[in-house]
């Protein structure tokens, strides 16, 4: 009697991650080509390959994916932030943080494009999250910078616009990627243009900051 191979060990709600990633992975091409606007869900079901009734069923309706790609973007930008002490050494820490969001940039270009074009509409759809949530995430990361700067472990800047100056340093390779590839002289954005650009952005930054690139 022939037997079966044996199955991994079961997974609950696989199979509807993997629906649930799919259609995300067709809403964030979809968004970032044609914005907020210009995407239905029949044209996110179209990009998954999906029945427009699938799309429904994981997401009550555009507003309901597009949050959910938004969320999956700044879950993805501030996890190596999320974990931040004041005993963390801060050239380090600022040294991991900006090849995370090279690393971001170079496989997520999508995800960055549809963030930028949130905030360029005015964000109307993050307001509400960035004033509260996204505000108190924030502070508590700056109270982390202001303490290694008490503490004499960084030269006293001001830790907000630190941060946004990497925000628009690291996410420019992503958002203006054909004017970084015209200006380079190439086809394509390679694996040396990012490390060079991570090199060169942890130099300036941290060298800004006192402190010597690990």
């Amino acid at each position: 009697m022939s037997r079966t191979a044996p199955r991994g060990p079961y997974k609950p709600g696989r199979i509807r991650q993997e629906s649930e990633q799919r259609i995300l992975n067709a809403a964030t091409s979809t968004f970032s080509q044609h914005g907020y606007a210009g995407t239905s869900m029949q044209s996110i079901a179209d990009m998954a390959g999906v029945p427009k009734a699938n799309v429904h069923y994981y997401f009550k309706n555009k507003l309901g994916v597009y949050t959910a790609v938004l969320e999956n973007i700044l879950g993805l930008w501030d996890t190596v932030l999320n974990d931040l002490t004041v005993e963390d050494d801060p050239a380090d820490a600022l040294c991991r943080y900006i090849d995370a969001k090279i690393t971001f940039s170079r496989t997520h270009p999508q995800e960055s494009r549809v963030f930028a074009k949130e905030m360029l509409s005015g964000a109307p759809h993050l307001q509400e999250f960035l004033a509260a949530d996204y505000r108190a995430w924030l502070e508590a990361r700056l109270t982390i910078f202001r303490g290694w700067i008490s503490a004499g472990k960084m030269d006293p800047i001001d830790p907000a616009h630190l941060l946004f100056m990497i925000w628009g340093s690291t996410q420019h390779y992503a958002d203006f990627e054909p004017q970084v590839m015209q200006s380079l002289g190439t086809d394509s954005l390679q694996q040396a243009h990012f490390d060079a650009a991570a090199k060169t952005v942890k130099q300036v930054i941290l060298k800004g900051c006192g402190l010597t690139p690990t």
